[in-house]
């Protein structure tokens, strides 16, 4: 599985990025066939309220998953996404085991 882990408009510390990669290697425990998982790192800030967005773009034969979280750390939001696309990619897999 090819992992590329994008910061947008600020630099992520290591610390994260081996975060992130450590979590989403468990993807390939419920599907072997990935072929690449592109994650994005945002800042969506206002006034008053600075939320960290992760956006997680999973590469898988005959389909593209994606989802967004955000929340108040860039870990929970990874957490957050982890299972989301933990869920879709056993339901594809699912699907592609009945066909």
């Amino acid at each position: 599985m090819n992992l590329v882990i994008h910061a947008v408009s600020f630099e992520a510390d290591s610390k994260l990025r081996e975060f992130i990669e450590k979590k989403l290697q468990k993807l390939e425990t419920f599907f072997d066939k990935i072929i690449n998982v592109e994650v994005y790192l945002k800042l969506d800030s206002n006034e008053t309220i600075k939320d960290k967005t992760v956006e997680v773009k999973v590469h898988v034969p005959g389909k593209t998953i994606f989802v967004t979280e955000t929340s108040k750390k860039f870990e929970e939001s990874t957490d957050l996404a982890l299972d989301s696309v933990s869920r879709q990619i056993k339901k594809q897999k699912e699907k592609m085991r009945l066909h």
